[in-house]
Order: C-alpha cells, then sequence, then structure tokens
C-alpha cells in the first residue's frame, strides 16, 4: 500500500473542515456545552494573567480561547487560529455575539505557526493536535513559540472504546459495507489515544512538567434521530457517504445506528459517555 502524500493528506483535512464549517456553526452551541469540562480543564492549567497573550491552535468555534480571553484581560489577547477559514469565520461570528474584542484570528496549520519564537504566553489546542499529518513538528512548534516558563494545555480523544458517541455512526457504516475501517495510524480523532504516547510527544519536544490526565464527558442528544442529524452536521465524511446512499441503503444506516445506540437510551433519548485525554507543560 503506497503512503499518502502528506500535502495531499493535509489539502483534503482542510477542504473537509472548509465544507464541515457550517454544521458546526449550528451547532456551536451543543459542542461548547458539550466540551465546557475539557476546556476548563485546560484554562486551569494555564494561571492566566492580565495582559498575556495567547494562542489558541485548530479554535474550531473558539470556545477555549473566548475563555481565556475574559483571563487576561486587560491589555491581553488571544490569537484564534485555524486551518479552516470557514471554520475561523465560525469563530469571528461567536466573538461578535459574545463580544470578545480583545481577540485576533489568523489563518495557521498546526505544523508552520506563522508567528515569531517565544511570542506567546500560553498555548491552546482543544481536540486539534491528533488531526496534524505530523505531530512532532506540531508539538515542537508549540514549544518554539512560547515564551521561557510558557504553559501549553491541550485536549485530544480517549480510546475509541470510550466514546461509543464517535464510533457508532462509522461501525454502522462499515458493518453495512459502506465504508472501509478506519485506518488507526493515520491523522485522525483517535490518533493520540494513548497518555503515554501523548506524554512522549510532549516531552520529545522539548516541554518540561508534562502532566496527562482525563475528563469524562457526555452528549446527550433528544432522540437517536437528532443525534444521526448531528452527527450528519459535525462530521463531513459521514455526511459524504450519506450523500452516496439511496433511501433504502440510509433507512438500514438509520436503523444500524439505533440497534447500536440502545444500550444508551436514556428517557427517550440517548445518553452517550465520552472521554478526553487532556495534558498540560511548560516551555
Amino acid at each position: 500500500m503506497s503512503t499518502p502524500d502528506p500535502e495531499a493528506l493535509r489539502a483534503q483535512m482542510r477542504e473537509s473542515w472548509q465544507r464541515g464549517a457550517a454544521g458546526w456553526g449550528r451547532n456551536a452551541d451543543a459542542i461548547q456545552e458539550f466540551g465546557l469540562p475539557a476546556s476548563v480543564w485546560m484554562i486551569e492549567q494555564l494561571d492566566l494573567q492580565p495582559g498575556q497573550r495567547v494562542l489558541e491552535l485548530a479554535c474550531g468555534p473558539g470556545d477555549t480561547g473566548f475563555l481565556a480571553a475574559e483571563q487576561v484581560r486587560p491589555g491581553g489577547t488571544v490569537i484564534e487560529t485555524d486551518a479552516s477559514e470557514a471554520m475561523l469565520g465560525v469563530a469571528k461570528g461567536r466573538a461578535r455575539d459574545l463580544g470578545a474584542t480583545n481577540v485576533e484570528f489568523q489563518r495557521m496549520e498546526l505544523e508552520w505557526l506563522d508567528l515569531p519564537a517565544a511570542s506567546v504566553d500560553a498555548v491552546l489546542c482543544r481536540w486539534g493536535l491528533m488531526f496534524a499529518v505530523d505531530q512532532g513538528t506540531a508539538a515542537r512548534e508549540i514549544r518554539r513559540v512560547l515564551r521561557p516558563g510558557g504553559r501549553v494545555a491541550l485536549a485530544v480523544w480517549d480510546r475509541p472504546d470510550l466514546n461509543p458517541w464517535a464510533t457508532i455512526p462509522t461501525r454502522a457504516l462499515v458493518e453495512l459495507g459502506h465504508a472501509d475501517p478506519p485506518d488507526p495510524t493515520a491523522p485522525g480523532m483517535f490518533a493520540l489515544a494513548d497518555s503515554d504516547r501523548l506524554r512522549e510527544l510532549l516531552e520529545s519536544a522539548g516541554l518540561t512538567e508534562v502532566v496527562v490526565d482525563h475528563v469524562e464527558l457526555e452528549r446527550s442528544e433528544r432522540s437517536v434521530e437528532d443525534y444521526l442529524k448531528g452527527t450528519l452536521d459535525l462530521s463531513r465524511p459521514f455526511a459524504d457517504v450519506r450523500d452516496r446512499l439511496d433511501d433504502e441503503q440510509w433507512t438500514a444506516v438509520e436503523e444500524k445506528v439505533g440497534e447500536l445506540a440502545a444500550p444508551f437510551a436514556r428517557n427517550g433519548g440517548v445518553l452517550f459517555p465520552a472521554r478526553t485525554l487532556v495534558a498540560a507543560a511548560s516551555a
């Protein structure tokens, strides 16, 4: 099997996030609520002070960075970055809605941070590092832009079996023959779902005082139908498969998802457990 070209893989992921940004905008409030425990853990690790400069990588709707923006007032700034211009557009809209005025926006790749060395006091990255094609380079870039004594806090998804909310749709497609099993070695949601590997990645980049922990989350939906609708909005690859299926095939997918989600039925809806690894370190 040939090795994918790294730049082609980056371009493919950028294009997917570009097309998926509108769905993330529609679901931004739910994403914020879902991820808040992880964001709070991350912010608490940074000991932010007024006047500091904070960089958020792969910011998506910007939730964690907006929490940081409150902490660094007055005089401080948060730089919100994402590889997708469309996703940055979502974050800009939310900044306006929230009145976050001490925020800047810049398109930036995880592996090439367009900032001088030792130029920020803290770095945040919630659920982005595992998508980097070269995670080692991304970690070294984080270390490069941090000032001496600066802090980084990040989150990546824990093992697939601890996150059924994320695996059930793909499992349904695979079991029905509409998709291949995910490549565990490729950049993706669970690429850093190993606490030892995550620690080694950060330490190899020259970061110190590395702490790795986990945070329990919950994804609650009023029905399996709402769960599927939300997944179609948030997962462009899943939606692309849906677009290729006829009505009969899609009905079978809906039934299979309902079957797989049945163990998590609660009060007419579904309540999925979720777990994210979280980590913090110093420059």
